[in-house]
């Protein structure tokens, strides 16, 4: 069978005629002590987070702080996104991933911090086990870029990503209390204004041996929050206390899972979380991951009153975001690799 280099994308790969395994690059090596089970996720109610019930909003922010410190992810509830936006913008997705191959080179990156990128696995240049994942990532804030391609994607991607962005905003102004901080001292530092947000669409298509591949390796995300929603396929797994658990979100919700600055910005208080994600043998996957960070241009420690008390240290470096993300993109997949570069050993 050809090399996976050779193939330009996994979902050409997947409809080969007659194909009956992956590519050796393809397979993935579990731990056979790795079990994936059920779980009860934390479940936030954002009606209650941004209540103007102080009870009522005291309540979901401790909430919140219990479900970054213990899990790093919870699924979040009457968030006010439109169920029509969000199906649209996966259909819209789904139209982009179905252009023809002859079309989609030109979306094809110069760098890892191209406005547009078009691709395969996580990095194609450097992976030595590929994902079998097709994705496109859009840089849609501060600049917003758009793929000129399929037209329903890039008129629904404004809505979108502009609603995503309010839910961050709020989700933010929370965090920022339940570390004991001002309601906007995550905004202020972190530069939230002009914050990086990256729009990404992942395609997993169905895979002859699922038991021997892996979607998206295991890995943290590099920023504050990662929002995901997907079509009624499952397939992301998260870790917690050394076990993998499947993600069975209700309808109309949005996962959220934290990331590496807000790790870095809390101080260790919230950890990002490791997650990856599966495939079947029956029907392809689409996720829809809307990745928001700092401004590119801020540089990121943790938060300046987190650590003035007597006793208190810095347990990570201060980095500038785009040179972490610039990093973390360029390399391989390896769990929380770039983080660990940053934490101040005791």
């Amino acid at each position: 069978m050809a090399a996976a280099r050779s193939i330009s994308c996994v979902k050409h790969l997947a409809e080969s005629p007659n194909l009956s395994s992956i590519p050796t690059n393809y397979i993935y090596h579990t731990d056979p002590a790795e079990t994936e089970v059920e779980a009860s996720i934390p479940v936030i109610d954002f009606s209650l987070l941004t209540s103007h019930n102080p009870l009522h909003k005291a309540k979901a922010i401790h909430d919140l702080d219990q479900a970054c410190q213990d899990w790093g992810f919870f699924i979040l509830v009457n968030h006010g996104m439109p169920e029509e936006l969000r199906q649209g913008v996966l259909e819209a997705a789904a139209e982009f991933f179905n252009l023809p191959e002859a079309e989609k080179p030109e979306f094809e990156p110069k760098n890892v911090l191209s406005p547009i990128r078009y691709g395969t696995s996580f990095n194609a240049a450097t992976d030595n086990v590929f994902c079998s994942r097709d994705f496109l990532k859009v840089f849609v804030h501060p600049q917003f870029a758009s793929p000129h391609k399929p037209q329903s994607l890039r008129q629904l991607l404004p809505e979108y990503c502009e609603r995503s962005r309010d839910v961050v905003s709020k989700l933010s102004k929370a965090i920022s209390q339940s570390l004991g901080l001002e309601e906007t001292e995550m905004e202020t530092e972190l530069e939230l204004r002009s914050s990086l947000q990256i729009f990404v669409a992942n395609y997993y298509p169905r895979c002859p041996n699922p038991e021997a591949a892996m979607g998206i390796l295991p890995h943290s995300d590099h920023g504050l929050f990662t929002l995901l929603i997907q079509n009624d396929v499952g397939g992301l797994q998260i870790q917690h206390h050394q076990r993998w658990f499947n993600v069975n979100p209700p309808p109309n919700s949005i996962l959220v899972n934290t990331g590496d600055h807000l790790e870095i910005f809390s101080n260790g208080k919230y950890k990002s979380v490791l997650h990856r994600a599966v495939v079947n043998d029956k029907t392809a996957r689409l996720s829809i991951a809307m990745a928001n960070g700092p401004s590119l241009d801020a540089v990121v420690a943790p938060a300046r009153r987190l650590v003035e008390g007597e006793g208190v240290v810095a347990a990570y470096a201060a980095m500038k975001y785009k040179d972490y993300l610039l990093e973390q993109q360029s390399g391989q997949l390896d769990g929380k690799t770039m983080l660990k570069r940053v934490r101040i050993q005791d």
